[in-house]
């Protein structure tokens, strides 16, 4: 059980190294772009440049999540995975590629931070949320992963649907998701909650969504158990 699980990560791992390599050389490079736009801004009154790690991260971990049932369990199959150790071992790659990520953007903020701080460039600054508690890097890192977790996860199970139940069942569950939410919206409820949210705002909610995540995760294997190599159409 334990060599299959490895062996299963480091599948995970080497296959996703490709994408790693592009996603982040993408954002640093408008991080770069970024940088320069704000010190040609020091010469204009009011000019500020703002940038932000989690929001390209958290659409990439989004996309990972539905991809990964594509891409990982099929080929699990075929090597003769079991179905518990495909799910212990995407739960553990989620993990690990999540913190991973939460502490290399919140540790390239801080440099950066201090690189534009020491070349007197003062119109550039970084968006986090974070910054409705308090902007601390352990903050940011925490923050990060509850919601790259919980997002990945999400994902994850409508990938699943997808897979196992075709077009038809996948895009039933998401048309009833979205049509839940345009009722939410409508009646105003979403964005009492939203209100409710920042007014109410402090770090224990993020320790909640990561758990709301991991139970997410869980309910996964229920689809996990019963898959095939075969795709449904």
């Amino acid at each position: 059980m334990g060599k299959q699980i490895r062996g299963l990560l480091y599948y995970y791992l080497t296959d996703i190294q490709h994408s790693i390599k592009i996603f982040w050389s993408i954002l640093l490079s408008v991080l770069v772009v970024c940088i320069v736009f704000a010190y040609f801004l020091l010469s204009v009154e009011d000019g500020f440049m703002r940038f932000g790690f989690p929001f390209a991260i958290y659409v990439y971990f989004m996309i990972l999540g539905f991809l990964t049932v594509k891409e990982s369990i099929p080929f699990a199959l075929k090597l003769g995975a079991t179905r518990k150790n495909i799910f212990i071992s995407i739960g553990i790659f989620f993990l690990i590629l999540v913190f991973a990520y939460a502490i290399v953007a919140n540790t390239l903020q801080e440099i950066t931070l201090a690189f534009t701080k020491a070349i007197g460039i003062d119109s550039f600054a970084f968006l986090h949320l974070a910054q409705l508690i308090e902007d601390t890097w352990l903050n940011r890192v925490i923050i990060d992963t509850s919601l790259m977790f919980l997002f990945s996860s999400v994902m994850f199970i409508i990938g699943l649907l997808f897979y196992r139940y075709g077009l038809a069942g996948g895009g039933s569950v998401v048309a009833v998701l979205a049509i839940a939410m345009l009722l939410a919206i409508a009646k105003g409820w979403i964005f009492d909650f939203i209100s409710h949210l920042v007014n109410n705002l402090d770090l224990t909610l993020f320790y909640q969504i990561l758990l709301i995540g991991i139970v997410i995760y869980c309910i996964s294997f229920l689809l996990i158990q019963t898959i095939t190599i075969n795709k449904a159409r």
